[in-house]
Order: C-alpha cells, then structure tokens, then sequence
C-alpha cells in the first residue's frame, strides 16, 4: 500500500508519500536528484530504532550520509539545538550543493526545516515523520521554526521541503501517550473541514488500535494530508484560510509556554484547545451545545486532557497569548469552529470574555 499526494506550489510542488515499509532511500533520491551529501537530523529516542536503516538505505541510493543526532522532546527545540545542527553541517565541510533529512517528530522536523533554510541562505531538505503528529500536520507546508522562551515558533521560516516520507510502520513503535497526541491534530481538520472524517473518527474512538490497521490508518493520514495541502497550496504563507489550521493552538501554544515546553506534548495542548475553542463558540452562539459535547467527548475518547491545569489561571493564558504569532495589531485573533466541519477567524474577542469563558470552563469542568 502506498499513495502519493502533491502540493501544488508551481514549481516547488512536492509530493507527500504514505505508505508501510517505503523505500525512502528512493524517494529522497528522486527528490535529490543532485544532491550527493545529506545530513540526517535526527534524536536520540528515534536514533536507536531507525537510523541506522535509514543511513543504509541513504547509501543505497548513493548519498553520502552525515548524521547529527539531538535530545528528544519541545524543551530542546532551542538556539543550542539548532546551532548544534550548523555546528555539524560546518565541521563536516558541507556547502550549498549538501541537502538535510528530517527524521523524526515535529520537534526534528520543524529544526531541521529551519536549519535548511538558513544553511547557506538555504539548502534542500526532506522530511520523514516518525511520528503521527507530524505525519498529519507539522511536516507539511514548510512551517519550520525554534521556540523562544517567551513563545512558541517564533523564530522560523516558510520554507517547502523536496518531499515527505511517511512510513506509517514507524508508528509501531510509537507510545501511546504520542499516539494520543497525533489524534490532537487529526480531531482538528475534522472540526475545521470535515464533519463526515469527524464523524468516522468518533465510531472509531479506540486509542489502543489506531495504529493497528494499517490501511484505516493509511486513509487517516492521507485525508489529514489533504486537507492541509489543499489549504496550503491556496494561502501557503498564511494571510488568510491557512490561519484556520491553528484551531485550538492559540489556547494550545498558551498551555504549552505556561507549563514549560515539553511538559505536555504539542498535540495534548491542542486537544484541550480545541475543546476551549468550542466552548467559547458556544458561548457565542457559533456552536451549539451537542456539537461542543461531541468534540469534548471525543478528545477525551483519545485520552487528551479536557481539563485546565489547576494552577493556571484566564491572566496567565492571556499573558501567553499576547505573544501568539497571529496577534495583529495588539488584538489576539482566534479561530473558532462554526458547529462541527467549518470555522472562522474572529478579531472581535475582548480579554474579558476570554477570561469569564475560562473562569466558567474550569468552574465546571467543561460542562455547559
């Protein structure tokens, strides 16, 4: 089983390939027709299971394979990691004509994005996803970036990758807690797009067996995919629909930078704000009160937090937001589902609303 889809970007389309057992070796040949040096970015959970496979297959399709290996998690997708990657890039006498590959989750991916696209004002760069989250979302449509302490992603660059390699057997050795938090992103372009993928998504509410078909799991991540390149190759650097697919990351990206990066996975974050997000639109009028309780019940389904922590008050989520990237002109925008399959940008939300919506939500516990 393999498909390919592509990303209409003129001539920087590529294509997305997902399938089990790939011969990425292959397909990054074909995305580097030129390119005879290639530096494997990569860390050290992922290390130890697939790089040595991946090096071997590299070698096969007659690269030249470098590798520079990080510590795993959000809590080291910093300037010290990413200077770690140049330091190799530099120390093995690499230039313009070398190429990066990606292997890994978000974190490796959206680093060595970055990396490529500074590395001599910017090299070629394939991604291979290891994990769910970034085979659905974060390793398509060139999003690259660092954190800073202040905020997520705020240093970055849109900068397209050649092609992505999804080997969905790299999930077999996926946790289920990072597992979980792929479903984070997979739940959003229901919401966001589709009510009918939504709706299959509930009937197969068993986190314990997603990965286990391989072919349902193909079409999931495929129909994510999709999505997302359809969005992209319309609003590739995000002045309008493309601003849609950060349903839930306001609220998220606030989670995460309150708690210190890496103490809740990405997708975990962006559960819970997705669940927030509908309630606000409740709160709106936006959504009614049975589409909000099949969004709650299903990410609670996937074993995402629904619950605000209990130290984190509505002052410190609009702290954290005020560094949010899609902050204009001084206002925080949020993008809020209009019942179940459509959303839309609002500019017209006062902090006091936010702040009694959250007073309210953690009051009682999500329920309306």
């Amino acid at each position: 089983m393999q498909h390919t889809l592509e990303v209409e970007l003129k001539e920087r389309s590529y294509p997305i390939v997902i399938g089990e057992n790939l011969p990425c070796g292959s397909i990054a040949r074909q995305a580097l027709p030129q390119v005879t040096e290639l530096m494997v970015v990569t860390n050290d959970t992922v290390a130890p299971l697939y790089l040595q496979k991946t090096v071997e297959e590299l070698e096969q399709a007659a690269f030249t394979v470098h590798t520079v290996i990080l510590r795993d998690g959000e809590a080291y997708k910093t300037v010290d990691s990413y200077m770690q990657i140049m330091t190799a890039l530099i120390e093995a006498n690499l230039g313009r004509d070398c190429a990066l590959l990606a292997l890994g989750g978000g974190v490796v991916g959206d680093m060595t994005g970055f990396a490529a696209a500074t590395f001599n004002r910017g090299v070629p760069y394939v991604q291979m996803p290891t994990t769910l989250l970034a085979m659905v979302d974060s390793s398509v449509g060139g999003k690259t970036a660092i954190n800073h302490p202040l905020g997520k992603n705020l240093i970055g660059a849109f900068y397209q990758p050649k092609a992505v390699c999804a080997d969905l057997a790299t999930l077999d050795t996926l946790p289920p807690r990072e597992v979980a938090a792929g479903m984070g992103e997979v739940i959003k372009y229901g919401i966001l797009y589709d009510e009918a993928f939504f709706t299959k998504l509930e009937t197969h509410a068993k986190l314990d067996t997603i990965t286990a078909d391989k072919v349902a799991l193909g079409k999931m991540v495929e129909r994510c995919c999709a999505i997302k390149a359809e969005v992209v190759a319309q609003d590739e650097r995000e002045k309008g629909i493309r601003a849609w697919l950060n349903l839930g990351h306001t609220f998220g990206h606030a989670l995460e930078a309150y708690l210190g990066f890496g103490t809740w996975l990405h997708g975990e974050a962006v559960g819970l704000g997705l669940v927030l997000a509908s309630y606000l639109s409740v709160k709106r009028g936006l959504m009614t009160p049975v589409q909000y309780q099949r969004v709650f019940n299903l990410v609670k389904a996937f074993k995402l937090p629904t619950q605000i922590p209990e130290a984190m008050q509505a002052t410190d989520f609009l702290h954290a937001m005020r560094h949010d990237k899609k902050v204009k002109g001084g206002v925080i925008r949020y993008v809020l589902p209009l019942g179940i399959g459509r959303c839309q940008v609002f500019a017209d939300v006062s902090d006091d609303e936010v702040s009694t919506m959250l007073t309210a939500y953690k009051a009682s516990k999500g329920q309306l």
